[in-house]
Formats: C-alpha cells, sequence, structure tokens
C-alpha cells in the first residue's frame, strides 16, 4: 500500500476517473482518495511510478 498526492480532484467523478485508471491495468486494486488532503492510498500490485503515469494521463497531476 502507499499513498500518492494528486492534485485536481473535486468531487466524486474525478475520484472515479482516478479509480478507473488505475484499475484499468489492476482490476484488483483498492483505491481511496480524500478530496480534502488530495491524498490517494492504493493498494495494488502496480508500481508508485506507474500508478502515477496512470493517473496523470487521465489529467490529474501527481505531486511530489
Amino acid at each position: 500500500m502507499f499513498n500518492l498526492k494528486v492534485s485536481g480532484m473535486t468531487c466524486g467523478g474525478c475520484i472515479n476517473a482516478v479509480t478507473r485508471a488505475v484499475q484499468a491495468q489492476d482490476p484488483q486494486a483498492l483505491v481511496q482518495a480524500d478530496l480534502a488532503t488530495q491524498i490517494v492510498n492504493l493498494e495494488t500490485s502496480l508500481s508508485p511510478e506507474l500508478a502515477a503515469q496512470l493517473i496523470s494521463d487521465a489529467g490529474f497531476p501527481v505531486v511530489n
């Protein structure tokens, strides 16, 4: 499990888009996002780098 700081999430639709982006590569991934903190918690077999790239490609930049 790891956390990513993701900018640009403002609503449930944003969370769904982030979740779909990760689950497209790992359908078993568990994705939890907090809009207030902009933190996404991931339990996935993907590397943090790949997950960050998938989320960024979906339009939500990952902040280091």
